[in-house]
């Protein structure tokens, strides 16, 4: 039992080392934020794995919406944020696409440059300027390459915990140990959450929109999540007003370069 013990260890160690060493080995700086970053994958495999994902993600909110209006202010706003700030310079294939869910509330982006926004949010936007805030936001997302970011940090999570439940005949051991990654990811999470509000007060303030319209962009998602929205700590997202708070110190320490 003891000699099967120690095997199962051992393995479980080089599990472990195997995911530090492949994560580790992967750092490198985002020539477009300047932050030093552990990426596993190429803008070539961001850009396919966003343009796989993109029809499956458009049908699980109902398709595009209909309105070919609609659909060119979301196109013409993405556009002038992309070819006036730093995503130009990107290898990413930007396409924005306004999906025709009505009840949904929300944004997001996917590797390598699509990024989608929910009717139900762009119908409770006042202005251009809040829908540029919220694009914006999403093209931060791809220029920090976020998702990229994720998946590598997903990468060495899972290979820890497959490691520990190799080594260990615990199972208490391994779903701490899957609680505590989980939480980290999320720390993480805000953290991408943050820059890309930073980003977007940027790419807002180069286009020529009021980068204050973010400001009631997160009191309207405030406002939609209502009184039992989840606590920052269990949440990807950072609270809104925190992130109204972060917003302001960037309008703050940009305003005058733009």
């Amino acid at each position: 039992m003891r000699s099967r013990s120690g095997i199962r260890f051992f393995i479980g160690a080089v599990i472990i080392l195997f995911a530090l060493v492949k994560y580790c080995s992967s750092s490198e700086e985002n020539p477009y934020t300047g932050k030093m970053q552990n990426i596993t994958i190429s803008p070539d495999e961001e850009i396919a794995l966003g343009l796989q994902s993109a029809p499956q993600m458009a049908a699980e909110y109902g398709g595009l919406y209909p309105d070919s209006k609609a659909q060119a202010l979301v196109d013409a706003i993405g556009e002038r944020l992309v070819d006036n700030s730093v995503a130009r310079e990107t290898p990413y294939q930007y396409d924005f696409h306004l999906l025709a869910d009505p009840r949904t509330i929300n944004a997001f982006a996917l590797p390598g440059g699509q990024v989608f926004i929910t009717y139900g949010l762009f119908s409770r936007l006042e202005t251009e300027d809040q829908l540029a805030g919220v694009i914006g936001h999403e093209i931060g997302h791809v220029v920090g390459r976020h998702s990229a970011d994720r998946i590598s940090k997903q990468g060495l999570t899972q290979g820890i915990i497959s490691g520990v439940a190799v080594g260990s005949e615990s199972a208490a051991a391994t779903q701490m140990t899957a609680v505590i990654a989980n939480l980290i990811n999320m720390k993480y999470g805000r953290e991408d959450e943050l820059e890309s509000d930073e980003l977007g007060v940027i790419f807002m303030l180069r286009a020529g929109y009021d980068p204050n319209e973010m400001i009631r962009v997160q009191e309207i998602l405030k406002e939609a999540a209502g009184p039992n929205r989840v606590p920052e700590f269990q949440s990807t997202h950072p609270d809104p007003d925190n992130r109204i708070e972060k917003i302001r110190e960037a309008i703050e320490k940009y305003g005058n370069s733009y």
